[in-house]
């Protein structure tokens, strides 16, 4: 009678309820006076237990099921409940590809009962519940979460957990982060900062995790940082001056000038952000926390064994690294570099820049001149590979020579030939004519003509050579007093006009001088009322000066025909009055000469 009973209801009762009614004693009996009210008891008393038992679930509640069925589409799972639930697979990880019937999971009551008469339980949403609880739990005890990038959104990435969560772009890592695609797919570990369960909210944080990590490798490096240790590092920032090198925690300074032994331009010519770099501690600021990096530290000096390879007076061959207005710099190899002054590049002395003679790469041959291997110094000299031509100057240039040359620079008091290399000569402003007066030497010469000139003397220990041009022909002034005697009458040109007077050009290369009191037999005030440059004039000759070079002349003598003149009225320092612009550029090139 039981078994009917139970196969009438539902072949899927539950277990507890099933127990119950097997624990039930009814009493039957054959009197057909007696009524039998069995079968309503029976039913009466099943009804009541499958209340009880439903009183015992509550809708929301995660309780354990096991699998009944599997089919195509679903899974059936009874959880003692008066019927059982069907869940469709795609609840289901990979579609529960990997469950069996009688396999036990855990599911959540979503309804009592559907309009079917069914109850309806949700694999997904007991799953969810579970990870809320895990993650509140791992929230409230501050533990780290595990979770796989999922997509990048606006101001972060989205990070799946068990739960979608939210990690802001500033808590990602300790630096910015460029590319948040390139994340996507990674996991990480992070730290739950922030969450809103009934919001569905939850907010992570990578940068804090790190900077924790930082902090305890920094405070395991500083209890073992000392000076003239090496270290592995990583190169966080390149600058125009070095790179920063992070020591696991901490950053330290590699300057340009402790990367290499020898010359390099910029930091990024030997390293690149990221790379993991060996580096020696060569100084450590425990009160500021600083530290100073060197990475040529970790390998031999070039400059150990210098003295004994690079000794005075050898020849060597280098290559041109550098070029500065006083000279160039060349490596003889990595790391040790001489210095050729621009003094000791050629013989010639007006060498304006190293450039004109070298370029940086080109590969020149030089003399070892001096050493000095505490300040890290060597002096080279190109020049000193040619004999130096002014050794034997002398006899090569002898004063009275005719030489022929090229003008290589004109300056305001002369202009210097080179006669050959490394040897000039200065014709001064003073020897280009005997008669014509030059304001300046541009006026005769530009550079690169080709000029004859005589040797007017050599000064071998200053290595100076004047030479002269109007020498080559007779100097018209030698025997002046014996052609020009006082009292001679003489035509000229008015050629200059001064205050005090008027020069008066009587041949080629003489003139002579008219004071402004022998203009006119009349008071001159002012010698243009009287003359005009270009004008033609007949003088008598008053004064000779062989030595000074200088003749008086008289217009006011020649026109009244005044024979002694002696009673002439003419300042006794007439001649002291002039100086001449000739004489003027005579004395500035010879203060500049000096």
């Amino acid at each position: 009678m039981e078994k009917e009973i139970l196969k009438g209801k539902n072949s899927g009762s539950a277990a507890k309820v099933d127990t119950m009614i097997r624990k039930t004693h009814f009493v039957y009996s054959d009197d057909p006076d007696i009524e039998d009210t069995s079968d309503v008891e029976y039913d009466m008393e099943v009804e009541r237990l499958y209340e009880d038992s439903m009183k015992s679930f509550k809708e929301g509640d995660i309780v354990k099921g096991r699998i009944v069925g599997i089919s195509e589409d679903s899974i059936t799972v009874d959880i003692g409940f008066k019927s059982e639930g069907s869940i469709s697979r795609n609840e289901f990880p990979h579609r529960g590809k990997n469950l069996k019937v009688g396999d036990e999971i855990t599911v959540m009551l979503d309804r009592v009962e559907d309009k079917n008469g069914q109850i309806v339980l949700s694999k997904e949403k007991a799953d969810k519940i579970k990870v809320w609880e895990n993650v509140m739990k791992m929230y409230a005890n501050h533990e780290p979460v595990e979770g796989t990038v999922v997509e990048q959104i606006k101001g972060g990435l989205t990070v799946d957990i068990g739960l979608k969560a939210f990690l802001p772009g500033s808590q990602i890592d300790i630096k910015p982060v460029r590319n948040l695609d390139r994340l996507i797919g990674q996991k990480f570990r992070m730290k739950i900062i922030k969450m809103n369960k009934k919001k569905g909210n939850i907010v992570l944080s990578r940068r804090i995790l790190l900077e924790e990590e930082r902090k305890t490798s920094r405070d395991t490096i500083l209890s073992t940082m000392e000076e003239g240790k090496i270290v592995d590092g990583t190169v966080k920032n390149i600058t125009e001056y070095g790179a920063f090198v992070d020591l696991g925690g901490i950053d330290g300074l590699l300057h340009i000038t402790d990367m290499a032994w020898g010359r390099i331009s910029h930091p990024s010519e030997l390293f690149a952000i990221g790379d993991t770099i060996k580096v020696m501690i060569l100084k450590y600021d425990r009160e500021n926390q600083k530290i100073s990096l060197g990475y040529k530290q970790i390998s031999t000096d070039p400059w150990a064994g210098v003295e004994e390879k690079y000794t005075v007076g050898k020849k060597l061959r280098g290559k041109v690294v550098s070029i500065t207005d006083y000279g160039a710099f060349i490596e003889l190899e990595s790391g040790v570099e001489g210095l050729i002054h621009v003094s000791e590049m050629s013989w010639g002395k007006y060498l304006k820049h190293p450039s004109k003679i070298a370029a940086v790469g080109d590969t020149v041959e030089a003399v070892v001149l001096n050493i000095d291997k505490e300040k890290r110094k060597i002096s080279l000299s190109m020049k000193q590979n040619e004999p130096n031509p002014w050794l034997n100057i002398e006899e090569k240039y002898q004063v009275g020579a005719v030489v022929e040359g090229k003008i290589r620079n004109v300056t305001d008091f002369g202009a210097f030939v080179e006669l050959e290399e490394g040897i000039d000569g200065l014709i001064h402003i003073s020897d280009m004519s005997w008669a014509q007066k030059i304001k300046h030497p541009s006026e005769l010469f530009k550079k690169r003509d080709s000029v004859k000139a005589v040797v007017l003397s050599v000064e071998k220990e200053n290595e100076r050579l004047a030479l002269g041009i109007k020498q080559l022909t007779p100097d018209p002034w030698k025997n002046i007093s014996e052609k020009y005697k006082v009292g001679m009458d003489v035509k000229g040109k008015v050629i200059k006009i001064t205050t005090f007077g008027a020069f008066a050009e009587i041949e080629d290369g003489i003139e002579g001088l008219i004071h402004i009191s022998q203009l006119s037999s009349k008071k001159v005030n002012d010698p243009k009322e009287v003359v005009s440059v270009g004008d033609e004039i007949k003088a008598r000759v008053v004064k000779v000066d062989d030595a000074n070079r200088r003749i008086g002349l008289s217009i006011k003598a020649y026109n009244e025909g005044i024979s002694n003149l002696e009673g002439l009225d003419i300042p006794e320092n007439e001649f002291e009055e002039v100086i001449t612009e000739g004489e003027a550029s005579n004395k500035k090139g010879k203060k500049d000469k000096k």
